[in-house]
C-alpha cells in the first residue's frame, strides 16, 4: 500500500504526557480510522478502552502483562499487534551493565507506572541471580527526572537501567544528559539511544518493529481478523555500544563485549 494513495495515515502523538492519550484516541474514533497502531503498555488500553470495534495493532513492551491480550497465540477481541519482550530484555540489560561495568552493585531503574510492573519483577528476579541492588525510580512526569537521578546518586548506584516505555523513550534527551552530567553510565532499549550519545543499548530494531506493525495493520486492512492473528516477536536484537560516551566515563570496553557488539560507536 502507498500512503496518499492506497492508505491514509492519521499521526497523533501526545505532546502534553500520556495524559493526553484518552483524548487523541477518542479523535481516531470520531474520525472513523480501519485500524488504530499504538506503541507501549499504556496507548493500547487507552485505545482499548476508546473502542470496542475498532482493530488496533499494538507493539507492547509486555502484552501479555499489561492485559492487552489474554493469549499470543489466540489474541481474541479486536487487538493483535507485538510484544517487544521489555521483562526479559531489561533482565538481559542487566548482565551487559554487569559484563561492561567492573565490580557493579547498585543499579537504579526509571520505570515509567503506566507500563506494565513485570519489567520491575523481572529485573528484581535477575538482580538477585546477579547480586545486584536494584533501585527501581518511578517516572511519572518530564519534571521527575531531575529527583530520579537525585535518588540514585544518593544511593550510590554504579548504573542506570532505563525501561522501556514510549513515554521515557520521549525523554532520552534529557535522560542522556543527565546521564552524563552526573556521569552515570545507562543502558537503554533503542540503538537511536547509544547513537545520541548514551552508553550502551540492547534490544530489538525500533525501524523494524514499526515495519512489523505497519505490516500487521496491512494485514488487517486487506481483511484478516485481529482475533485470529498470533501476537509476533521480534527475531532479532542488537547490542550497540558507544565508545566514546565510554571513555568519557573512564570505562573500557571488554574485548568479549567488543566482539559481540553489532556496532561500537567511534
Amino acid at each position: 500500500m502507498v500512503e496518499g494513495q492506497d492508505v491514509r495515515i492519521e499521526l497523533r502523538y501526545a505532546q502534553q504526557g500520556p495524559q493526553q492519550l484518552a483524548e487523541l484516541a477518542a479523535e481516531l474514533v470520531r474520525l472513523n480510522v480501519k485500524v488504530i497502531v499504538s506503541a507501549g503498555d499504556h496507548g493500547p488500553r487507552v485505545a482499548q478502552t476508546a473502542t470496542t470495534t475498532l482493530p488496533i495493532v499494538a507493539m507492547s513492551d509486555d502484552v501479555l502483562g499489561a492485559g492487552i491480550v489474554s493469549s499470543l497465540s489466540h489474541p481474541g477481541g479486536m487487538t493483535t499487534g507485538i510484544t517487544i519482550l521489555s521483562p526479559e530484555l531489561n533482565a538481559k540489560r542487566l548482565d551487559v551493565l554487569k559484563e561492561l561495568i567492573p565490580g557493579l552493585s547498585r543499579v537504579a531503574a526509571l520505570w515509567d507506572v503506566s507500563a506494565a510492573p513485570s519489567q520491575v519483577t523481572a529485573t528484581e528476579n535477575a538482580a538477585r541471580l546477579l547480586n545486584v541492588k536494584l533501585q527501581i525510580l518511578e517516572v511519572r512526569r518530564r519534571e521527575d527526572l531531575a529527583a530520579a537521578f537525585d535518588a540514585a546518586l544518593s544511593a550510590k548506584a554504579d548504573a542506570l537501567n532505563v525501561f522501556s516505555s514510549p513515554f521515557l523513550a520521549s525523554l532520552y534527551q534529557e535522560i542522556i544528559a543527565l546521564a552524563a552530567e552526573h556521569r552515570v553510565p545507562a543502558i537503554y532499549q533503542w540503538k537511536e539511544h547509544a547513537e545520541a550519545g548514551g552508553l550502551v543499548s540492547y534490544g530489538p530494531s525500533l525501524v523494524g518493529m514499526w515495519r512489523q506493525c505497519a505490516t500487521i495493520a496491512v494485514k488487517i486492512l486487506r481483511g484478516a481478523k485481529p482475533a485470529e492473528m498470533p501476537v509476533e516477536q521480534p527475531t532479532k536484537f542488537e547490542l550497540v555500544v558507544n565508545a566514546k560516551t565510554a571513555k568519557s566515563l573512564g570505562l573500557t570496553i571488554p574485548p568479549a563485549l567488543f566482539i559481540r557488539a553489532d556496532e561500537v560507536i567511534e
